[in-house]
């Protein structure tokens, strides 16, 4: 399944990509090759510590993390020279924490980065490393057994049955990913009683103390919850095609500040490097069972079969590149959100691809 994605064709985790310019070809070549070298060596040589450069990023904590997770686990970095930390961030505390340099990259969703930059900040895209919106809304057991729903029901039924019900949210982006779920499915939003809640963990704590019925967040949550017997995720991309990457655009964007950039960027271009790897080889490799294990490192407790779903949820692009063609449809999906006025443009210099090799 190919995607409208401009001049980079970028190929779903079930599909390959039909054709290739020459320095993406030498990149997916060099994916496999490396695969292949990884495992009969048993990883890559990493440069001695006093030679490799320390860098952190800001992740989430939810399946956007994998294509990094892969590049640490694969010796991506590392074959870059970089020691990367990870520091867990939520959508409140990403962009302040790039703007006061704790970070020098944030994995962000492009909600987040872009309405940061409508804010002022001097933050800019450098790589794209996840398509569509890879969501799940889960209900409490008892809930789903009042209503008779079921992973199988119908989306029109399932919003439906939240006609008087209880949504919790832990950012405004996944309060308007629901907003846009009921709304295009005839729902008023004053029918439904929105409780806000810190974070995706305190969602889930408040549906398992019946505070909430049920809330709208990125896997493996959702998935996690319905494997431990205590909810049933009811929506996701394959249901609610508003949150898919055909229609969304990207999902999930690298995102450094500009100055930052600007000084530094041979550090720049190594980073998104291993990120663009890293996404190669989940694209190419989503089926591979070695994969669960280096991604559930980072988020332990998951069970196999929850995680390998999850990454199934979203389409891995096997290049980084960018284009005016895809941010135009990412920007429109922001605004259907109401995160963005409708006047909201993408500015030039916001976005780039020079990174890139």
């Amino acid at each position: 399944m190919e995607h409208r994605l401009g001049r980079a064709t970028l190929a779903s985790a079930h599909s390959k990509p039909v054709s290739l310019a020459p320095r993406r070809t030498v990149v997916a070549a060099t994916i496999a090759l490396g695969s292949v070298l990884l495992a009969a060596c048993g990883g890559s040589s990493s440069p001695a510590s006093s030679q490799a450069e320390t860098v952190t990023v800001g992740v989430a904590g939810n399946i956007f993390d994998a294509p990094l997770r892969v590049a640490e686990a694969r010796g991506f970095f590392r074959e870059q020279g970089l020691k990367v930390t990870f520091v867990h961030v939520t959508a409140a505390s990403g962009t302040p924490s790039l703007e006061s340099s704790s970070l020098q990259f944030l994995n962000s969703s492009p909600t987040n980065f872009l309405s940061a930059v409508a804010k002022g900040n001097k933050e800019v895209a450098i790589g794209a490393d996840g398509l569509g919106n890879p969501l799940g809304l889960v209900v409490s057991k008892k809930f789903a057994a009042q209503h008779a729903l079921t992973s199988k029901t119908s989306s029109e039924k399932v919003a439906q049955a939240l006609i008087g019900s209880a949504g919790g949210f832990s950012s405004a982006n996944t309060r308007a990913e629901a907003e846009m779920f009921l709304k295009n499915r005839s729902v008023d939003l004053d029918e439904v009683s929105w409780v806000s809640l810190a974070s995706p963990s305190e969602d889930r704590a408040a549906l398992a103390g019946g505070r909430i019925d049920w809330f709208v967040t990125s896997e493996p949550l959702p998935l996690q919850i319905q494997a431990a017997g205590d909810g049933v995720v009811v929506a996701n991309p394959q249901t609610a095609h508003e949150w898919s990457g055909s229609y969304a655009g990207y999902g999930q964007v690298v995102v450094t500040r500009k100055t930052y950039a600007d000084q530094h960027a041979s550090t720049v271009k190594k980073f998104i490097a291993a990120v663009e790897q890293g996404s190669a080889y989940l694209n190419l490799h989503a089926d591979d069972p070695a994969i669960v294990p280096e991604i559930r490192q980072a988020m332990p407790g998951i069970p196999d079969a929850v995680m390998q779903a999850s990454i199934e949820e979203v389409d891995w692009p096997i290049f980084a590149d960018m284009d005016r063609n895809t941010w135009k449809y990412t920007l429109q999906f922001v605004i259907e959100l109401g995160a963005l006025p409708g006047s909201a443009r993408i500015e030039s210099g916001i976005w780039t691809n020079d990174h890139l090799s």
